[in-house]
């Protein structure tokens, strides 16, 4: 039996910057999920029908309802916690002129 066993970032706060990048990513993630299943033939409907390819989330980040947006989100910032819990540092490079 799977038993899940994710990276513990319960302690892990992200700075507001931070936050930003998770909102950025959390459109890409749903950029990425979109670009696939419009890859698989899936095309925009109104109501989600497996048998037809056919789902209401094919449409722009901005335009999802807030509780699809959240689970985006949710990967996103997982992600995020996971690397910082990790160890690992996240630094926005500076450009130069800047």
């Amino acid at each position: 039996m799977y038993t899940p066993k994710p990276i513990n970032t319960e302690d892990t706060v992200l700075e507001e910057g931070l936050l930003q990048l998770a909102e950025l990513l959390a459109e890409n993630v749903h950029d990425n999920w979109a670009a696939g299943r419009i890859a698989e033939g899936w095309t925009y409907g109104e109501c989600r029908d497996d048998a037809k390819k056919q789902t209401p989330c094919l449409v722009p980040y901005g335009d999802l309802p807030e509780s699809e947006k959240e689970y985006d989100r949710n990967t996103a910032l997982e992600t995020l916690k996971a690397i910082l819990a990790l160890g690992y540092r996240i630094e926005r490079r500076q450009e130069s002129g800047k």
